[in-house]
């Protein structure tokens, strides 16, 4: 039945970009455009592409992670300077719209397979700034409590219902459907997370 529904799931994810590019493309090839509807209908099918370009991704990834087959490369990581360019991402792709801060408190190094961390991390980052409402705050925290190291993502967004916590991190599941495609999400963002934290135990 998860198998049933994942092929479900990726089918109903696929299917509107691919309706879109293909709309367009037959536009252009039947109707004589000017050059600015022209210039609009390619930047749609681009931005359509990039969406399953993102789905695709992470499904790679997650199919990776789920299959436990890549052994763990861990090495020392500079969390301090992943965590500032992160957050130098989440500026750019905030645009303004929001106050974001680091808050640095545990030591500069830790043991990590890199590319993982800083994946679950731009995850949960991204997922703040397209949660919450303009003039919101987001804080991306490093402390060490209890012997282990926190790594957290806060901000002012518009919550999640209680309902809605234990399945957060299943594949595609969504709070709000319509507001999450429409943000760009792909689905797979909190399900990557779950399985990074925990091959990092």
């Amino acid at each position: 039945a998860m198998r049933s529904d994942f092929v479900a799931n990726v089918s109903h994810e696929i299917r509107t970009p691919i309706t879109v590019i293909a709309g367009f493309a037959e536009t252009m090839l039947s109707l004589e455009l000017d050059e600015a509807a022209r210039r609009e209908y390619l930047e749609s099918i681009l931005r359509q592409s990039q969406t399953m370009q993102r789905l695709v991704d992470d499904l790679l990834l997650l199919s990776s992670l789920e299959s436990g087959t890549d052994e763990l490369v861990e090495e020392r990581v500079d969390a301090r300077r992943l965590l500032e360019t992160l957050l130098d991402e989440a500026r750019a792709l905030s645009q303004g719209r929001h106050a974001l801060e680091l808050a640095l408190d545990g030591p500069r190094w830790i043991v990590a397979a890199p590319g993982e961390i800083e994946s679950a991390v731009r995850n949960l980052v991204t997922n703040a700034i397209r949660y919450t409402p303009d003039g919101g705050h987001i804080t991306i925290g490093w402390r060490v409590s209890d012997s282990e190291g926190r790594i957290s993502v806060r901000d002012t967004g518009i919550g999640i219902a209680p309902e809605h916590l234990p399945r957060l991190t299943e594949r595609f599941y969504r709070v709000d459907r319509g507001r999450s495609r429409a943000s760009g999400g792909t689905g797979l963002g909190l399900a990557i997370v779950k399985r990074i934290v925990h091959r990092h135990q």
